[in-house]
């Protein structure tokens, strides 16, 4: 699912991101999103002009797939900063045009220089001070440059399987409900993503665009559910949202692929500083 895509780490676990990248899942969830949304992505970043010579500011990258992409789009006299809490994950792709760094958005100053692209995919919806990392992402921008923000919102469409035929399917999403319930604990805000235009301009972004993606069956989309599911079942559990029994009896339909799973609606938002 699209809002599974987070870096953010607290050792306290009943605090801070539920899925974070310490854990093996962490890797197969980032190529199951690259599949999905990068597409998505690169069709807005293409959109708005990214090309040779630019600098762009990847925000929370999580994964390699938008640096790498967005590398090759700038060349060799243009320059990528990837940022997030952990690198575990993009520390491997620095060198060359691509810098990568350690970075809270919300507390930590943005990255020297100014930014012809900043982009945050998956971001803000679970970053708990999002005003205060949206005027950083803002003030980041080069006169012109771009704001291009994507963010889940799983209250749009909630539904792991959106045709709730038999049991397989109300089981699914019965656990994507517990899932969204963990989540919501830890401070995400489930209904981010359809405000994005709104906080853009009053951001005082101008040339404001919207829209939405979601996939509604892919086998990208069962090894997504499959990883969450492994990294997440010990607070199912816990917390007595599925017992065992139930987790294991989901994946097995995951594995089966007798389910057609969807993800919630990716909101991509963009603007331009004036």
């Amino acid at each position: 699912m699209a809002e599974y895509d987070r870096a953010e780490y607290d050792t306290d676990p009943g605090r801070g991101y539920l899925l974070d990248n310490q854990q093996s899942e962490a890797g197969v969830r980032f190529g199951a999103l690259a599949e999905l949304f990068d597409p998505v992505t690169f069709r807005h970043v293409d959109r708005l002009g990214i090309g040779a010579g630019m600098r762009c500011w990847e925000v929370g990258a999580g994964g390699a797939s938008v640096p790498l992409g967005l590398a090759e789009r700038v060349g060799p006299t243009g320059a990528v900063t990837a940022t997030d809490i952990d690198v575990s994950w993009t520390r491997g792709i620095a060198g060359g045009v691509i810098e990568v760094l350690s970075h809270d958005v919300a507390a930590d100053p943005p990255p020297p220089g100014d930014f012809d692209l900043v982009h945050a995919r998956l971001v803000l919806t679970h970053v708990h001070d999002r005003a205060e990392a949206l005027r950083r992402m803002v003030q980041a921008l080069r006169p012109g440059g771009w704001l291009l923000l994507e963010d889940a919102d799983p209250t749009l469409q909630p539904l792991l399987c959106p045709a709730e035929s038999g049991p397989e399917q109300r089981l699914a999403n019965r656990l994507r409900s517990g899932f969204r319930t963990l989540m919501a604990a830890r401070g995400a805000d489930l209904a981010y993503g359809r405000t994005l235009p709104r906080v853009l301009r009053e951001a005082g972004l101008d040339d404001v665009r919207a829209d939405a993606y979601f996939p509604i069956t892919s086998p990208a989309c069962a090894v997504l559910e499959d990883a969450t599911v492994r990294q997440i079942r010990h607070h199912l559990t816990g917390q007595g949202l599925a017992t065992d029994e139930e987790i294991d009896r989901h994946l097995a339909n995951v594995a089966a692929g007798r389910l057609d799973l969807a993800t919630a609606p990716m909101v991509s938002a963009w603007g331009r500083r004036p």
